[in-house]
């Protein structure tokens, strides 16, 4: 344990457990033995607490539609079937919105029979509304490697607000790997929710029955800190980013900021893509891990999440008070949607670790969003219109 340890019952429920998620020594004890390999030497910068983040390699193949190769047919033969052109990644190239991409990653697995993995996009990708998928060979789902796999790997991106520059290197995605299943069941997480500050307010009865599908998170749209400021809408035909560059663009440039109303609600436009904040703060205990589902049906037409890994230590670096804000990419789908303070807006789900990460969420591991408020992505500088 590192010296972000929060002093608010932190230690390990468990201990270590035979399945679940693998933790950061394990992740690199698998780069050690060859389950994973690379092209290029894998960077100390890319194993997470509880994921791998995941490079891009030298091209990206333009193609006319997304795909799922299915059980009888690899990547590069949908690339064959369904390609456009080669673009070249080595020096930096434009990935333009509404187009979508098929890039061979430098990562590939020779995963023991035992694991199996699904991926998302990073936190930064999925602010800068780059939708990003992770595909195998004979696959049948996106963003899930299944059991035992042996092959590359390839991801799909496609740009929807922002056009991008990106390069070889260039990290879109991540690769979370598990032993057994990682989930942990209803009552775990009740016990979970009374042990630990998961969370910084108290379920209601209503809210304590549908713990089956995981623990509620809300929207703020009262105003974040003592501002009347609740988000952001994303421009349209803002300059391109390029994706390597840190707190290097005006956001100014990029973003409209709304601002409470009196109903404390937002209209959402089906052609644009807003930030908001969760109201609650949240916490991942130092033995778990945990992902945001990314569209509840029942929460109305709208998704609320696209980068879903929330990491071990995740709302533990302020030693005064336990809790971050989950940070919510939220778009409309099909028509515009009311959605007002308070509403419910996706759910987070826990998953065991099989043991505490040698190293957790916070500045060491390269985090970028530890106590975050309502954030844009890294790739901005403050907001300070």
């Amino acid at each position: 344990m590192n010296e972000q340890s929060h002093p608010l019952n932190t230690e390990p429920q468990g201990g270590r457990r035979d399945t679940g998620v693998l933790p950061y020594q394990s992740l690199t004890a698998l780069i050690r033995d060859g389950e994973i390999t690379a092209e290029h030497p894998i960077g100390s910068q890319q194993v997470q607490p509880a994921s791998l983040d995941l490079r891009l390699g030298a091209t990206a193949y333009r193609m006319r539609a997304s795909f799922l190769p299915g059980p009888n047919r690899t990547v590069h033969e949908q690339i064959e079937n369904f390609g456009l052109h080669e673009v070249d990644l080595t020096g930096g190239a434009l990935l333009e919105t509404g187009c979508v991409y098929l890039v061979p990653l430098l990562e590939s697995l020779a995963l023991s029979d035992g694991l199996s993995g699904v991926a998302n996009p990073k936190s930064s990708t999925g602010r800068l509304d780059v939708f990003t998928r992770l595909i195998t060979d004979q696959a049948p789902d996106f963003d899930v490697v299944t059991k035992g796999y042996h092959g590359p790997l390839y991801a799909e991106i496609f740009p929807r607000t922002f056009s991008v520059i990106a390069r070889t290197g260039t990290r879109l995605n991540q690769l979370r790997l598990s032993r057994g299943t990682p989930d942990v069941r209803e009552a775990e997480l009740k016990r979970l929710l009374q042990d630990q500050p998961v969370l910084d307010r108290d379920l209601t009865e209503r809210e304590v029955n549908t713990l089956f599908r995981g623990v509620p998170l809300s929207v703020d749209l009262a105003g974040i800190g003592d501002t009347d400021l609740v988000g952001f809408k994303a421009k349209p035909h803002a300059p391109l980013i390029d994706i390597d560059k840190i707190g290097h663009y005006d956001p100014v440039d990029y973003w409209d900021p709304i601002y409470r109303e009196e109903g404390h609600s937002v209209i959402l436009n089906p052609d644009d893509f807003y930030i908001l904040a969760s109201k609650e703060a949240v916490s991942v205990p130092f033995d778990h891990a945990a992902e945001m589902v990314p569209y509840d049906a029942f929460t109305g037409e709208f998704r609320a999440h696209y980068a879903g890994f929330f990491d071990p230590g995740f709302g533990h670096a302020d030693v005064e008070a336990a809790g971050t804000r989950a940070v919510l990419e939220v778009r409309s789908y099909g028509v515009p949607f009311i959605i007002e303070d308070g509403q419910l807006v996706g759910r987070l789900k826990y998953e065991h670790l099989t043991d505490t990460p040698d190293q957790l969420y916070g500045a060491e591991s390269g985090s970028s969003y530890q106590c975050q408020g309502l954030a844009l992505s890294k790739h901005f500088q403050p907001w300070n219109p």
